[in-house]
């Protein structure tokens, strides 16, 4: 039986960083640690471990979703992890240019801008 937050915590630390995983850490309590434990075995542990698909193809994924969904409160982690994933500027923005044409123009316009200011506070100039 695979150990699923062992495998998530693993797989969390390489795509966030420790230093990311460490301040979420440090911040849990125990009114939200069954939820960190929640997604640590469950979006970490069971789908970000898979290794059908690259941890680019992950993020690419990721990111258009979060888009897509309007769930924007994430996209800068994610852009930040792509430094640890393999997924270049040009492929973040391939997929978000698929979440402008399935999704919705407001949409991807807004996660461009979410895109491009974090990658400019990573030092990475586009």
């Amino acid at each position: 039986m695979p150990d699923r937050y062992k495998d998530g915590m693993m797989i969390r630390r390489r795509v966030l960083g420790d230093a990311h995983v460490d301040a979420a850490e440090a911040k849990q309590s125990d009114f939200d640690a069954a939820f960190q434990t929640l997604i640590t075995e469950g979006a970490w542990g069971s789908v970000w471990a898979r290794d059908t698909i690259s941890l680019r193809e992950r993020s690419m994924l990721t990111l258009a979703l979060l888009a897509a969904t309007g769930n924007f409160d994430e996209i800068a982690m994610h852009i930040r992890a792509t430094a640890n994933t393999g997924a270049s500027p040009d492929d973040v923005m391939e997929a978000l240019l698929h979440v402008a044409v399935y999704a919705g123009v407001p949409r991807a316009n807004h996660a461009i801008r979410i895109a491009r200011d974090t990658y400019a506070e990573m030092g990475i100039e586009l």
